[in-house]
Order: C-alpha cells, then sequence, then structure tokens
C-alpha cells in the first residue's frame, strides 16, 4: 500500500476506512508519541487526524499518511470511519469513547 488516495466517495462500502485512503495526520500522532483525540471529516471530504494540542496551523506540525498505518497504532480510530463530512470525532483520553460532533473551521465563523 503505497499510493494514497484522497477524497475517496463517502460513505465507505463496508463502514471501514479503505485500504489506502490518507489524511493530513499532526507528526505527533504519526509518530505515537501523543495519541489521536480528534477525528475530522471536512465538508470538502477531506480527513485530519490530530492529537487535540498541537498548533495545526504549524506546517511542519503534519504530513500526509494513510489512515491504516495510524489504525495500525491505535485500533479505536477505526471507529471514527463513519464520521459524516462536516463532523469530527473528539474524545478527551485514548481510553474515552469517540464523541461526534459538528465541525467547522475556525476561519468560517
Amino acid at each position: 500500500m503505497s499510493e494514497v488516495l484522497l477524497r475517496v466517495p463517502f460513505p465507505f462500502p463496508d463502514g471501514k476506512f479503505p485500504p489506502g485512503l490518507g489524511a493530513v495526520v499532526q507528526r505527533t500522532v504519526i509518530s505515537g508519541n501523543l495519541p489521536a483525540l480528534i477525528v475530522i471529516h471536512d465538508d470538502e471530504n477531506d480527513w485530519l487526524i490530530g492529537d487535540d494540542v498541537t498548533d495545526a496551523s504549524d506546517p511542519n506540525a503534519s504530513a500526509v499518511c494513510h489512515v491504516a498505518h495510524i489504525v495500525d497504532l491505535d485500533p479505536s480510530v477505526a471507529e471514527t470511519a463513519s464520521v459524516p463530512c462536516g463532523y469530527a470525532a473528539r474524545r478527551a483520553s485514548a481510553q474515552e469513547p469517540w464523541a461526534i460532533e459538528a465541525w467547522h473551521y475556525e476561519d468560517d465563523e
């Protein structure tokens, strides 16, 4: 699995992240230094995964990564594959359940 696919048609047929799906992921999550605490499925059908701590506007804070890599690090991230466009899954810690909420970028307010 080397090709990164962006904006894969949603909803996913089997309710699981498709192989090759890419997301913008904070490097702290990719490295396993911090857990994924927010999974955003924005209204443009892009996926973003973050630690909900690091400043996401820092251009060096994130990279494009396969979602499967993040699911390998934290299998509970797979539970967020059904988050609809314009929503985010958020939790307070890696041990907490995901809560789904409407999402919009602060610039859109």
